[in-house]
């Protein structure tokens, strides 16, 4: 019997704080990007910052914590027609098993750890690597709520030389008050450092929410969207064509 993990993976009832914010440094954010791919409009940057906390909660993964970040970009919107299409440029996740199965779909997966507690109406995620915090949000929450978010969100990884998306569905279970308070980025020495905030902070607000309970399952709906190499939104249309590539589970 094959030990390999199939596609898709599904996750259930993950703990989960998604962030979006203007960056400091748009200029170096954008540099971070394949050449055929250009920032969205405003420059955000996107972050969810989320735990795994049982094996049963996954179809194979076990548990696990993970960060993920990157840029929104422009001319790859998800299947609403609104969202914006997102590129990957960090993930720091605690399991191996999760991280290789990334690897080999073109998620730039490397170790690291993340937690997340709330206290007194305060959620705080921590991101660690190398057993050193990196990142820490923290965020005014209220109770688990009766209303929840569904759809589709689009991330976009580099296979190779290609560029492939695909559509990720999701679930979460909101709460009923969310203020992001802070996004700090602590080690002014990691790479992830050129995706710092902005001061004063500009969160993007319709991007950004907390979920005691988020459910999510990936990849779908695949697709070559053209080489990774290129000027921006100049990428020839008539290159895009579907294949079979099995993305992350993120």
């Amino acid at each position: 019997m094959s030990s390999k993990l199939a596609a898709p993976q599904m996750v259930t009832d993950s703990r989960m704080l998604y962030t979006s914010w203007i960056p400091a440094d748009p200029e170096a954010a954008a540099r971070l990007l394949p050449g055929a791919l250009e920032p969205a409009e405003n420059r955000a940057i996107y972050m969810n910052q989320y735990v795994v906390d049982t094996a049963e909660q996954t179809t194979g993964f076990g548990a696990y914590s993970l960060t993920y970040l990157g840029l929104d970009v422009a001319g790859h919107e998800a299947p609403d027609g609104v969202t914006p299409g997102r590129f990957f440029t960090h993930y720091f996740n605690s399991s191996e098993t999760v991280r290789q199965y990334a690897r080999e779909r073109g998620v730039p997966a490397t170790p690291g750890s993340t937690t997340l507690e709330v206290e007194g109406g305060i959620a705080t995620a921590t991101t660690f690597v190398d057993g050193r915090p990196i990142i820490r949000t923290r965020a005014e929450v209220g109770d688990a709520a009766d209303f929840f978010l569904a759809g589709h969100l689009r991330y976009i990884t580099r296979v190779g030389d290609r560029l492939v998306s695909g559509n990720y569905p999701y679930i979460g279970h909101l709460v009923s008050r969310f203020r992001v308070i802070s996004i700090d980025f602590v080690d002014p020495t990691h790479p992830v450092y050129a995706l710092r905030p902005a001061s004063p902070l500009q969160v993007v607000e319709g991007s950004s929410f907390y979920a005691p309970r988020d459910s999510f399952v990936y990849p779908g709906g695949e697709e070559d969207i053209g080489p990774a190499h290129g000027h921006g939104k100049k990428h020839d249309k008539h290159e895009k064509k579907v294949i079979q590539v099995e993305l992350a589970a993120v």
